[in-house]
């Protein structure tokens, strides 16, 4: 069959045809002691990629592929049935499979989460948070799914504020840094509205592998080895200083090869098993939400908190309730083209108010990872994220001007600040109007109805909290260090009973009101950073699936936070190996700070559905273990 351009639709370049032409077209969220500053980063890396896919004067480093572009990593995976694409072969195998008995491409999601819970489980699982956008075809709607925890009611604003003995930020980890999970909510909720398949039949195939075990992939084995390392660097922070010496226990219990205290984290390639969460999801799928929220499950966290000093309660459990959202849109480079993330306390507006200041100059005219195109991108980056650390939270308990802060009218006043010539050193926020006086995994599924999912679920840090009922088989989330707790007027300040700020952000593209795309970029805040990259490498460079993820990245750390933290210096600019060296040189002549940051630039997945022959194509992340998988 011909090679069409599948996203030629959004990208507005001629489809290439025949053999020889190319088509045109989850954090883990947080890691630590991996910048080291240096002037010019990795000099044999400095290479600039054909980013253009013409054919070169001469044998170009970087890249091998005589098709597309040069550094692509392989071929986008095709098929008119469905597609599935994550960061662990055996999680996009399972959606396949689930897709290929019938299944929705909600099931082949809840089945796949399911199976990354166990296989990717320093990221996610059944103690994390979970957000969707799903493409109805029946209803030829764009769903919103928020399935947020809230912090514990039991504990107060002015407790906390002792406990923290005068810091105004929370723990990174342990009792303090825990709220409410969500993710099996919305399992449940996700599935009642969209499913086909019982819950029991989407679980059993992780209830099998948690029982017989999985080999432990490369780039998953060497974050659940850092982890541990990390957690015995807050080893005081998880035992509350001490007062319980035992609240790791349950951690090295489930986590390492021999489920004992003194254990070892698995190695690349050894068999891992967890019998504790198969019993789990045993529970899970054959009582369903209740069981978790209101039966045996919640029980044992109950009991189990109150052994370790988390304030956590049954009650807390009982009361959580995902909701049903309406995503947020803006329009984009051409008439009928929307991009649409889901609305505060999650952070996907960011990318849709930098995507409103990227429309405003010619991103294709400056060349991809030109020092113009990544100079303009890093100040548009500055000035969001100082409006994210003011505005973003949960609109239950504050005012978020999202129609303000997405209008293009608020762009062009924002993109007037930004000095091509000059680096910003500290931004102010934003006046919007309507103001009143990394753990994370993403995957997408695309089935044979026309129904696509943009998915993402996370623990926050790798194992969360570090806090994990052994008997339980997962680890609790640790959302709740992204509160604050100074000024008391902030948006973002803690309450009981509240959603803190959110990084999790899948996303969906849109043409004249039919699906495009469902994408996303895990990791912190590299995912908006990053789910913009992508989003231009598509729509203005006119990138596919795999080629979109594979090309090489930036991220800017250090602006303001949601938690408190200012930016003062301007920040640190990490560059992948692809941009070139000029790039790099004339960056720094303008003012920017470069610095040496290995794996830190997100995990990507997509799925693109082209309009007219409606053929999936599918890619992932190369910076993953995972896979992308269509029929």
């Amino acid at each position: 069959m011909p090679r069409l351009a599948v996203f030629c639709a959004i990208a507005g370049v001629a489809c290439a045809v025949g053999s020889a032409l190319a088509s045109r077209t989850v954090e883990v969220e947080a890691r630590s002691g991996q910048v080291q500053e240096t002037s010019d980063p990795e000099p044999a890396q400095r290479c600039c990629l054909d980013t253009t896919g013409a054919p070169p004067a001469e044998a170009p480093c970087g890249g091998d592929r005589w098709t597309g572009r040069r550094f692509a990593t392989r071929s986008v995976a095709m098929g008119l049935n469905g597609a599935a694409a994550s960061s662990v072969p055996l999680v996009t195998q399972t959606a396949i499979d689930i897709l290929k008995a019938g299944g929705t491409a909600v099931d082949a999601a809840i089945a796949a989460n399911a199976m990354q819970a166990l296989t990717e489980p320093m990221s996610n699982g059944l103690g994390g948070d979970l957000f969707a956008i799903v493409w109805d075809p029946a209803t030829r709607q764009l769903v919103g799914y928020n399935g947020s925890g809230r912090s514990p009611k039991g504990l107060s604003f002015a407790e906390l504020v002792s406990l923290l003995d005068g810091s105004e930020t929370l723990p990174i980890a342990g009792p303090l840094s825990v709220s409410t999970p969500g993710a099996a909510r919305g399992w449940c909720d996700l599935a009642g509205r969209f499913a086909s398949m019982p819950l029991s039949r989407l679980l059993a195939p992780a209830i099998e592998y948690a029982r017989k075990g999985f080999p432990v992939t490369q780039v998953i084995a060497a974050e659940w080895a850092e982890a541990f390392a990390f957690f015995e660097a807050h080893r005081d922070e998880i035992t509350s200083g001490g007062r319980f010496p035992g609240a790791l226990d349950g951690f090295y219990q489930t986590y390492t090869v021999e489920h004992k205290v003194g254990g070892r984290p698995p190695a690349e390639g050894e068999v891992f098993t967890n019998p504790a969460l198969a019993n789990t999801l045993e529970t899970l799928a054959a009582g369903g939400c209740e069981a978790f929220y209101n039966g045996s499950i919640a029980a044992q966290l109950d009991s189990y908190a109150r052994s370790v000093g988390l304030y956590l309660r049954a009650d807390d459990l009982a009361a959580h309730h995902g909701e049903f959202v309406e995503p947020r849109n803006v329009s984009y480079r051409r008439p009928g083209l929307t991009v649409h993330e889901l609305p505060p306390n999650p952070q996907g507006i960011a990318a849709l108010q930098m995507l409103n200041m990227l429309e405003l100059v010619d991103v294709a005219a400056m060349g991809h990872n030109s020092a113009d195109y990544l100079h303009y991108s890093l100040e548009a980056k500055k000035l969001v994220f100082a409006d994210r650390a003011k505005y973003y939270a949960d609109p239950d308990f504050a005012s978020v001007p999202v129609e303000g802060l997405i209008s293009k009218a608020y762009a062009r006043e924002r993109a007037a600040l930004i000095n091509m010539t000059r680096a910003a050193k500290v931004v102010p926020a934003g006046d919007p109007p309507g103001m009143e006086a990394g753990d994370t995994i993403y995957l997408s599924t695309a089935d044979s109805s026309g129904m696509m999912v943009s998915w993402i679920q996370s623990n926050y840090y790798p194992f969360g909290s570090g806090l994990a009922p052994p008997a339980l088989g997962f680890a609790l989330q640790n959302r709740g260090n992204l509160f604050r707790t100074w000024p008391p007027t902030a948006a973002n300040v803690y309450a009981p009973g509240k959603r803190p700020f959110h990084t999790l952000m899948p996303g969906a593209i849109m043409q004249d009101g039919e699906p495009l795309a469902v994408f996303g970029v895990m990791g912190g805040a590299m995912q908006p950073q990053g789910s913009v990259q992508v989003a231009v490498n598509m729509i203005d460079f006119g990138m596919n699936a795999q080629e979109a993820g594979d090309a090489a990245r930036w991220r800017h750390s250090g602006s303001q936070q949601p938690t408190g933290t200012n930016m003062t210096d301007g920040g640190i600019v990490m560059l992948e190996g692809g941009v070139c060296g000029a790039a790099r040189q004339e960056l720094q002549a303008r003012g920017h700070t470069l610095a040496y940051a290995d794996g830190s630039f997100g995990g990507y997945e997509a799925i693109i559905r082209d309009p007219v022959t409606r053929v999936y194509q599918a890619g992932t992340d190369k910076r993953k273990d995972g896979r992308a998988l269509a029929y």
